[in-house]
């Protein structure tokens, strides 16, 4: 077996774009986890991610926009894990040109698992992930989404999926958007939005069919174009599901380059910027 196999080749539905005219990120999720369950596979530990019972945590790099009509293929390795666990890359491919426009980096913690180690360790040839710790203090999130769990956000194990996780988020990041003013008619007249290059996902419970789920938002940084949200969400109890750290900044839709935060719109994040 070669380090880094294809797990997935596929293209952008122009349904699974966004106001931001690019391929939404719930679906970049929604294809990682096909690709994490083929390579799960590959190393014999589907049986583990069926079961599940563990945290997990994506750590993702978005470098170039996926639009409507794009072909792309995914590539995934085991890597060496250093503080045990298990660790995965996939890198999303441009099957064009051949360019790597988004990697995962994916860790299994808590779990002791035997990955072969012969043949199939890759190197990572992503880009370093910043340390971003959270605010202690998430008494000030205000709440950006709430439901309960239908059956198309399931995976193919009957839980709430990353797919399913992700889409929950981008209502809230819609919300907490709204809310400083990048609502849907600014956008429109503005021609400005939110385009997200970061994420960082811990996966810490899970949900099934029915279950209540609540997600509260933060800003917890504040630049010149850049913003990071911090979105969690709780079940029924208020015990923690998952949370997104989101860094992104302010897209100028024409130019496709960041755009300052306009004066009125940064107003209004201050108000909601996280204690440090």
């Amino acid at each position: 077996m070669e380090p880094w196999i294809e797990t997935y080749r596929g293209a952008v539905s122009p349904w699974e774009t966004d106001v931001t005219e690019h391929f939404t990120v719930a679906f970049y999720f929604d294809r990682v986890a096909m690709a994490e369950a083929t390579l799960a596979a590959e190393l014999g530990l589907l049986d583990l991610l069926r079961t599940g019972g563990f945290t997990r945590r994506y750590d993702v790099r978005y470098a170039r926009e996926l639009r409507a009509g794009g072909a792309f293929h995914i590539e995934s390795a085991a890597l060496p894990a250093d503080s045990g666990g298990v660790r995965m890359g996939h890198r999303f491919i441009d099957s064009v040109t051949g360019e790597t426009i988004t990697w995962f980096e994916v860790h299994w913690d808590g779990v002791e698992a035997a990955v072969p180690s012969v043949g199939i360790a890759g190197d990572w040839d992503g880009p370093p992930f910043e340390a971003r710790p959270d605010p202690a203090d998430l008494s000030r999130l205000s709440p950006t989404s709430a439901g309960r769990v239908q059956p198309g956000d399931l995976d193919e194990f009957g839980r709430l999926g990353l797919c399913g996780i992700v889409h929950k988020f981008t209502d809230s990041s819609v919300q907490i958007g709204a809310a400083i003013g990048l609502t849907a008619d600014y956008i429109k007249s503005a021609r400005r939005g939110f385009s997200t290059f970061e994420f960082r996902v811990r996966i810490a419970g899970s949900l099934g069919l029915g279950d209540v789920y609540r997600t509260r938002t933060g800003i917890a940084h504040l630049g010149n174009s850049s913003l990071r949200f911090l979105h969690v969400m709780n079940d029924a109890a208020g015990r923690e599901v998952a949370r997104l750290g989101q860094f992104g900044v302010t897209l100028d839709l024409d130019a496709r380059r960041p755009a300052a935060l306009a004066p009125e719109l940064r107003e209004r994040a201050q108000r909601l910027v996280l204690p440090a």
